[in-house]
């Protein structure tokens, strides 16, 4: 038999920070905090998934038996995209106005859809768009 098309249920992003990316996501992106190891991780909800935030320093290191995955990472700036609901782009965009993130690029694709990119405090690239980037349904 063969499985069924995955959703992505975490996404992972690595910051150099985590109380400044925890606050910005909680605080501007309004995700809930879920779990948090100090120094090691933040983990956020996310409508039916998990926003994970790792300080990349201790994710490249053994976890001693705490925690059973093994050592992983990446350097530099990611990139995750929270989907807009129909026609709420622009409200995204006062939104992050009004918290005083600065809109990095706002521009419309080919097919129609809206895009708004900011930066989070670990310069990871973050993008507001309606899942019709895609061909998705809202």
């Amino acid at each position: 038999m063969t499985p069924a098309r995955p959703g992505i249920l975490e996404t992972a992003l690595y910051v150099d920070d985590l109380d400044a990316a925890a606050g910005f996501y909680r605080d501007v992106v309004g995700l809930e905090e879920h779990v948090r190891v100090d120094g090691r991780h933040v983990f956020l909800r996310c409508e039916g998934s998990m926003l994970m935030l790792f300080n990349p320093e201790a994710t490249h290191q053994s976890s001693d038996g705490r925690f059973p995955v093994p050592p992983h990472g990446a350097r530099g700036p990611g990139h995750v995209c929270f989907r807009a609901r129909q026609g709420e782009t622009q409200a995204w965009a006062d939104h992050l106005a009004a918290h005083g993130v600065e809109i990095e690029a706002d521009f419309e694709w080919p097919n129609g859809t809206r895009s708004l990119y900011v930066r989070d405090p670990s310069d990871n690239s973050v993008e507001f768009a309606e899942a019709s980037l895609w061909d998705f349904d809202t």
